[in-house]
């Protein structure tokens, strides 16, 4: 138990907790877009809709909900600490000590990329899980998603988010695969193709829709809200 305890407090006992939170959110990440996808189907949204009450009715995913909350907020809080120690570590600052020969941008910026990731994830639960889970709706999961997307300057941050999302997603896939030990000659061109659907294509499969949603559906979205 005190060997667990003294790797728990440990900086690379943290480092792996937080590579292996990363990792869990990552594939949280596929998944979600896979159900996301679904907007797509010319059914006038009965299968997003299916699939939005599912998720609502089903215990084992609700229960999921919250591991994958908690995992967010540890993710973040270990980021934090990290941060904060990595800080304590030079509380010199020499006079010509220039970090940006020592470190990686996406290195240094770990903690800002994940403080705009932690905003946009706040507003988007608010705009969408909130309202699907807590509140009385007036309209489906189909038409908020339709009423939402029809803002062009919440999808604009959307997309924002959604760079800055990729920006950490690079650096954080392999600092993971870095700390777990896993990331050698053999298997880093893997990693890297591994890498690059992560941190590019999945947050492009996001941003699809917004740009769908604004520009395709303008008709749809003009019913909807003149008539709620």
């Amino acid at each position: 138990m005190n060997s667990v305890l003294a790797f728990y407090y440990s900086s690379i006992g943290k480092k792996v907790l937080m590579s292996l939170t990363g990792l869990f959110l990552i594939v949280f990440l596929v998944e979600h877009l896979v159900g996301n996808l679904l907007l797509f189907a010319h059914d006038n949204g009965k299968m997003y809709e299916a699939y939005g009450d599912f998720l609502v009715s089903n215990p084992v995913i609700r229960f999921i909900e919250i591991f994958l909350f908690l995992g967010m907020m540890g993710h973040a809080i270990l980021g934090v600490i990290l941060w904060i120690k990595n800080r304590m570590t030079r509380p010199i600052k020499y006079k010509f000590f220039r970090l940006q020969d020592n470190s990686p941008l996406s290195s240094r910026t770990t903690i800002w990329s994940g403080s705009v990731i932690g905003i946009f994830l706040y507003i988007h639960l608010k705009s969408f899980f909130i309202p699907s889970r807590f509140a009385s709706m007036k309209v489906s999961n189909y038409e908020l998603v339709i009423k939402t997307f029809s803002n062009p300057w919440y999808d604009a941050f959307y997309i924002v988010a959604l760079i800055v999302l990729g920006y950490h997603l690079r650096h954080g896939f392999q600092s993971a695969f870095q700390t777990l030990g896993l990331r050698n000659k053999t298997y880093a061109p893997l990693l890297d193709m591994l890498a690059f659907i992560f941190w590019f294509l999945i947050p492009l499969g996001y941003a699809v829709i917004p740009v769908y949603f604004f520009f395709y559906q303008p008709a749809m979205s003009s019913l909807i809200m003149g008539v709620h």
